[in-house]
């Protein structure tokens, strides 16, 4: 069975209607090398409609995308450097298809002034092969019995002392 792998990728461009198409494919090269085919489609369609709508909003063409796979979900975030894009209402139309079409999405500013916009995408399973029980082995070739009897009074015996010192060291 194949485990996942934590993995990363960073991307900086300046936005404009080709580098959308070309932003695409990058991303979804990325997300098939890392085995991640169900979810190029989603993945790319919201981050294109963001790369587009920044086009269109933005005054500061620069942003960066990132991507982190964790094993189990899958984080898009883009932020753009325009301090005057607004999300409420220069993204509504981009941002309600994501929030529609993604597992979850947030935008928060950061300290610059600028701001990031993620969505993450949880990995479905494919086929899941069911496990077989198997019944548990002996492992010890002579089985203890339990529980032991030991008289209590051999657990605690009594010790003879006289004036602080034990009966043997006298």
């Amino acid at each position: 069975m194949k485990t996942a792998v934590p993995c990363y990728y960073h991307l900086d461009v300046d936005v404009s209607p080709e580098r959308a198409g070309q932003v695409r494919r990058i991303l979804a090269a990325h997300l098939r090398h890392w085995n991640l085919e169900n979810l190029v489609e989603p993945v790319c369609r919201g981050a294109e409609m963001l790369l587009r709508a920044i086009d269109e909003h933005a005054t500061d063409k620069h942003i960066s995308i990132e991507m982190w796979w964790s094993g189990q979900h899958l984080i898009t975030a883009v932020g753009g450097h325009d301090r005057d894009l607004r999300p409420d209402q220069d993204l509504r139309g981009c941002l309600e298809h994501i929030a529609q079409t993604s597992d979850g999405w947030g935008c928060c500013a950061i300290g610059t002034g600028s701001t990031v916009i993620w969505f993450s995408q949880r990995a479905r399973a494919g086929e899941r092969v069911p496990l077989v029980p198997t019944a548990p082995e002996p492992s010890l070739r002579e089985g203890l019995q339990v529980p032991r009897t030991v008289p209590v009074a051999a657990l605690a015996a009594p010790t003879d002392e006289a004036d602080g010192v034990l009966e043997g060291a006298r």
